[in-house]
């Protein structure tokens, strides 16, 4: 999907290597025929690219931290084209500043807009839920594994200083991607942060109202 002049997945790029944290990008899609025009997309933008499972995503994430040698991994979604390099920092650095973690997220408890979704975890961590995990639902979405078992696992929220979970940031449907467009039409290419757009919602309900019946998937 275009948003202002560029695919979705190139925004999504662009914002992920705003955080100072990471150290590449990487794209871990499916091998799937349909899924050539992204991996294309991907070598274009300088993205390197794991193809494994569709329905396997845990295998495919394991996969991919194997090939690229990660000592830590984390985890984007690519239909959040607002995510916030800031935020991805702040949960990074919480992960490196907790001695014994295995798992820090800001997704435990949602204070962050939906579309800032972030996990980090351990390359052991994510090592050990791919052996064990059994449930089509844990092989589908990663990190269930992890943070359902925290007798397992050393696990950690990031919270916000307010609870700003109520918008929507994100794009599963249609009135998701309008919301996103206007954002994007709104700003240009300036350099905006989550906030920039909270407070633009703010000041614009109407464009918070766009698609706010949709529900979200659930955890």
């Amino acid at each position: 999907m275009d948003i202002a002049g560029r695919p979705m997945f190139s925004r999504v790029v662009q914002r992920a290597r705003q955080a100072r944290m990471l150290t590449e990008v990487v794209l871990a899609t499916s091998t799937e025929q349909r899924d050539e025009p992204l991996a294309m997309l991907a070598a274009r933008l300088g993205v390197r690219v794991f193809r494994g499972s569709e329905g396997d995503v845990l295998n495919r994430f394991a996969g991919a931290a194997r090939v690229f040698k990660a000592d830590l991994v984390v985890r984007l979604c690519a239909d959040c084209p607002l995510l916030d390099a800031a935020v991805i920092d702040r949960i990074v650095r919480v992960f490196q500043e907790s001695k014994g973690i295995d798992y820090v997220s800001n997704t435990l408890e949602h204070t962050y807009p939906r579309g800032l979704d972030a996990e980090v975890f351990a390359r052991d961590a994510l090592f050990r839920a791919h052996l064990e995990a059994r449930l089509p639902y844990e092989r589908e979405h990663v990190t269930p594994y992890i943070y359902k078992h925290p007798e397992l696992f050393s696990l950690r929220n990031v919270v916000h200083t307010s609870d700003l979970s109520a918008y929507r940031l994100t794009v599963d449907e249609a009135a998701d991607l309008h919301a996103v467009r206007r954002i994007y039409q709104h700003f240009q290419d300036r350099n905006f942060t989550f906030m920039d757009v909270i407070h633009f919602l703010a000041e614009n309900p109407e464009l918070g109202r766009l698609n706010e019946r949709v529900r979200e998937k659930a955890d």
